[in-house]
């Protein structure tokens, strides 16, 4: 873990030296006053050297300007380090989460998933920058200050640092669980930042239901998670630091009691008695900085090790003789497919499943839900891998687990029932469709989806903000926005998911006329609830329990009197 850490500091590794330099600088300028005092009480002032006492003071003053100057370099510029090893972090978690299977996010909640961008990387930036320099100066300065002090009087420097090793093994003891508790609080700060994006993001919901007080219920239990984990991180940071600061205060009562009697006894003398009191914080000080830094070390760790937990997450990878298929031309078959999300020996998802549906074709799929169809949609685009022994997916005759996957979704055009638009204007939703579409395409897209002439009448037109996921827009705008999208990305497949689903009467005419040509010489896979709609398909496979148990035009599915028949006489029944 601490190779991969120090790699993050190559990219900066000439700012990155500067400011170890100048933290070094402003440890070794900090010698200088203990160094002048010595001076002082034991040459210029007994020998009544004013002249000598003005200069020194004054060349003191002038080395405290410097220090100061390092001191805005250190913190500018080397908090700067720590900023761009973050953000780089930052960039790397956020393409690898764009590069992470279907599965990953079925898994993790999106503000855990925040926690970790966000909270613990910055907990990383501020190791990054503290954790060198504290290092380095601290070391540094305990080796000069032992030095030093040896120099004034050997024996009560070996007496004070006699008590180094009892602060280290209680540091030691203490570290682990500290450690473990500041693990522990990580977690539960990602438990609230879960809670807290799904209460945010269902607010409505929660309004339309009057049931603020069940989301408050819910979020204070990952609140009270956190408070309990903070319990124990705090009581173990305490323990860690009043321990140490009491090896650390007892440092004092030994100068005192043994200084004392060293000037008792005569081996030592006032002037160098009162020089090693002043100095010996020289000692002490940077001793104390590396207890405190602890807390900061344990912060950034847990960070990092959370960080490199999602990194070392298998990303999405495409078979090693996959080819990019470039365009094709529309064959789609299932050829005896079985798949399960869960783990090996669960119940399949689909159970041997085969389909075909012919260039240009159009198939719907209908059923109870849960029976299968869905998982048919996200299993055509690769999001989730059938097994080498659980059947194949052609294109065109070719397994798509030998095709790459961009190739691949390249060419499949997909409409759900729960759009998802990005915060942004209409043209820029649009527009995804395609990044590098000219104006006239945007809008000849928007005519075909039936949703030129509402844009016209708005006053931004395309340029009109929609809000948080199209929250601005009603359910069949968004849905002729992303039928626009895919008109604009112009696939060669087109997978339709309940897309005139929980629309009023009038918008799904729109909204079936778009799709209709949209459909237009392209192989078709719709996953229909409301049967109406599917009648003129190709052919309509039944999916049930994960099989298909019936396939064929709606004449005949009418004529075998199955469950097809069953389910479209009860929609027209109600209709």
């Amino acid at each position: 873990m601490v190779k991969r850490f120090i790699a993050y500091y190559r990219p900066h590794k000439l700012l990155f030296g500067a400011d170890m330099a100048a933290s070094l600088l402003i440890s070794l300028l900090g010698m200088v006053y203990p160094v002048m005092t010595n001076r002082l009480l034991n040459d210029f002032i007994p020998n009544r050297a004013y002249r000598s006492i003005i200069i020194a003071g004054s060349c003191v003053l002038a080395l405290y300007f410097v220090r100061m100057l390092l001191r805005y370099f250190v913190q500018y510029q080397g908090h700067m380090v720590g900023t761009y090893m973050q953000a780089q972090m930052r960039r790397e978690l956020f393409a690898h989460l764009e590069r992470l299977p279907f599965s990953f996010f079925d898994d993790h909640e999106t503000g855990a998933i925040m926690t970790r961008m966000t909270n613990d990387l910055f907990e990383v930036s501020e190791l990054a920058h503290h954790g060198p320099e504290n290092l380095l100066t601290c070391t540094v300065m305990i080796g000069l200050s032992f030095g030093y002090l040896c120099t004034i009087n050997v024996w009560l420097t070996l007496i004070i640092f006699a008590c180094v090793p009892l602060l280290a093994a209680v540091s030691v003891y203490l570290r682990k669980k500290m450690r473990d508790a500041f693990k522990e609080r990580r977690k539960s700060n990602a438990v609230i930042n879960a809670a807290l994006e799904s209460s945010i993001t269902g607010v409505r919901v929660t309004k339309a239901y009057t049931n603020a007080a069940r989301e408050q219920e819910k979020f204070e239990v990952g609140n009270q998670m956190y408070i309990d984990a903070c319990a124990k991180s705090y009581s173990a940071m305490g323990k860690f630091h009043s321990s140490t600061s009491f090896i650390t205060d007892v440092f004092n009562v030994i100068i005192l009691i043994a200084g004392g009697l060293f000037l008792y006894k005569g081996r030592i003398n006032f002037g160098e008695y009162s020089t090693f009191i002043v100095s010996v914080n020289l000692f002490i000080a940077p001793v104390q900085t590396l207890i405190q830094f602890m807390e900061q070390w344990q912060n950034g760790a847990t960070g990092f090790r959370r960080f490199i937990e999602i990194m070392d997450i298998p990303e999405e990878q495409d078979a090693p003789d996959a080819e990019d298929i470039g365009e094709v031309q529309g064959d789609v078959e299932l050829r005896d497919v079985s798949f399960s999300y869960e783990k090996e020996g669960e119940r399949d998802i689909l159970d041997h499943v085969s389909l075909k549906i012919n260039k240009g074709g159009k198939v719907a799929l209908v059923g109870p839900s849960g029976g299968g169809k869905t998982t048919i949609c996200h299993l055509i685009p690769h999001f989730y891998r059938v097994e080498d022994n659980c059947g194949s997916i052609l294109i065109d005759g070719r397994d798509i687990r030998h095709i790459t996957m961009e190739s691949l979704r390249r060419n499949i055009g997909i409409v759900q029932q729960d759009v998802f638009l990005f915060a942004g204007t209409i043209r820029e939703n649009i527009a995804y469709g395609c990044l590098d579409a000219t104006d006239d395409q945007i809008i000849e897209a928007a005519k075909k989806a039936n949703l030129h002439e509402f844009v016209s009448g708005l006053p931004n037109g395309y340029e009109t903000e929609i809000g948080e996921r199209g929250i601005k827009l009603s359910g069949g705008q968004k849905q002729r926005v992303s039928i626009a999208r895919v008109f604009l990305k112009n696939p060669s497949i087109l997978i339709l998911d309940e897309a005139t689903s929980a629309l009023d009467n009038t918008t799904e005419v729109l909204i079936q006329q778009a799709l209709d040509e949209l459909c237009k010489g392209r192989t078709t896979l719709v996953v229909a609830h409301r049967l109406s709609t599917i009648r003129n398909a190709d052919h309509i496979a039944v999916v049930t329990g994960g099989r298909i148990t019936e396939y064929g035009t709606h004449d005949e599915l009418m004529r075998q009197s199955g469950t097809y028949k069953e389910l479209y006489e009860l929609q027209f029944r109600h209709n």
